[in-house]
């Protein structure tokens, strides 16, 4: 999302947004000498209250939701209208509802109602120029949006790797399926060019990959590699497990990664994303109660969700990303093992790049589960 501030020594409107490696900043209006700097403020207020409402239209779309969540008045509702309210922004910052007989007609809209916000500190002010300029520059934040729905995260809507989208573009699963296919071990560019929760469909389906690589090699279950691998090295090893004992029941990486992100964003929300999963869950826990255990927090998950809540989508990637390492890392012990004693450095590093050719090449013969 776009952050406006004031710079206080040109009198003028800033907008800086994340381009994943660091941040981008241009001048959004000129100021005229009567703004003063609290309403200068006030419309950095109003404008950054817009930008997070709009690009919620983009983390938050109906996609990923069934037919009969659709069809209900409900969550699915609201996010069919809310992103058919972007075509109403300017029209609702050029004219504003205003107050009347001390009365304010506010929308149910957080879109629209923020964008009449814009416009009534714009009304309070009363300068064309000023108007037309920050017109101009909502316009480029509604399109940043737009671009960023197609799967284009070039420009202004390169702001979008910083995000969790509840859904993945299929442009950009192939984007981040050909980054890995450079660096199966994940890149810089991972994170600064694609969408984390499309990068994480894709280091999905790396991750099984590279899982039932390694478990051929250590005669073992795929879903045990990440496990028996942090014995070598410390990694993150309960989402990666989560997720490959999830892909070995049939479900694609799609599901998985797009099932995983949205729970931890309904958390972020407030809401328990899965309450019949919850009530078993506290229903085991006392089940596990020994006699002598009286201790009932002792044996509840401290957590309803593996993801960090803040920042689902790159928290899921950078776990993804490790237990791909894993997967390489118990490889590569095992056939150390079955090598003869005091193999030389380089023969080592030619084995290594086989294993990641082989993961390369069954990675792409297998692309159809990226779909």
């Amino acid at each position: 999302m776009t952050d406006y501030g004031v710079d206080t020594d040109r009198h003028a409107l800033v907008a800086m947004w994340s381009s994943g490696l660091g941040n981008t900043a241009h001048t959004a209006a000129d100021l005229p000498d009567k703004v003063t700097t609290d309403q200068a403020l006030l419309l950095t207020h109003v404008l950054n209250g817009l930008s997070r409402a709009a690009w919620r239209t983009y983390t938050h779309p109906a996609s990923p939701l069934d037919d009969a969540e659709l069809d209900l008045e409900g969550e699915g509702w609201e996010r069919v209208d809310e992103r058919a309210a972007l075509a109403d922004v300017v029209e609702a910052i050029r004219s504003p509802n205003l107050p009347e007989d001390g009365m304010l007609l506010e929308s149910y809209s957080p879109v629209i109602e923020s964008a009449h916000r814009v416009g009534r500190e714009l009304h309070g002010i009363s300068d064309a120029g000023l108007t037309e300029q920050l017109v101009t520059e909502v316009e480029a934040e509604l399109a940043a949006i737009e671009a960023a729905e197609r799967g284009d995260l070039t420009g202004r809507a390169r702001q979008a790797v910083r995000l969790t989208r509840a859904d993945a573009s299929p442009l950009q699963v192939a984007a981040a399926d050909a980054l890995l296919q450079n660096d199966p071990l994940g890149s810089t560019a991972l994170f600064s060019e694609v969408d984390a929760t499309a990068a994480s469909v894709a280091a999905a389906h790396w991750l099984q990959v590279a899982a039932e690589i390694a478990a051929e090699m250590a005669e073992t279950a795929p879903t045990e590699v990440v496990i028996e691998a942090d014995d070598l090295e410390p990694l993150a090893v309960d989402t990666p497990t989560l997720v490959l004992e999830r892909l070995a029941n049939g479900e694609t990486p799609r599901q998985v990664v797009t099932d995983l992100v949205g729970d931890a964003m309904a958390v972020a929300d407030g809401r328990i994303p899965d309450v019949e999963g919850l009530m078993v869950m506290l229903v085991q826990a006392g089940e596990d109660l020994s006699a002598d255990d009286e201790d009932f927090e002792a044996t509840v998950p401290d957590r309803i969700t593996p993801l960090d809540p803040v920042r689902p989508a790159h928290d899921l990637l950078e776990d993804l990303l490790d237990g791909i390492r894993g997967c390489w890392l118990l490889y590569r012990a095992y056939e150390d093992d079955a090598a003869p004693p005091n193999t030389p450095a380089p023969q080592r590093a030619d084995r290594d790049k086989a294993f990641f050719d082989r993961v390369r090449k069954e990675a792409l013969a297998r692309q159809d589960r990226l779909l």
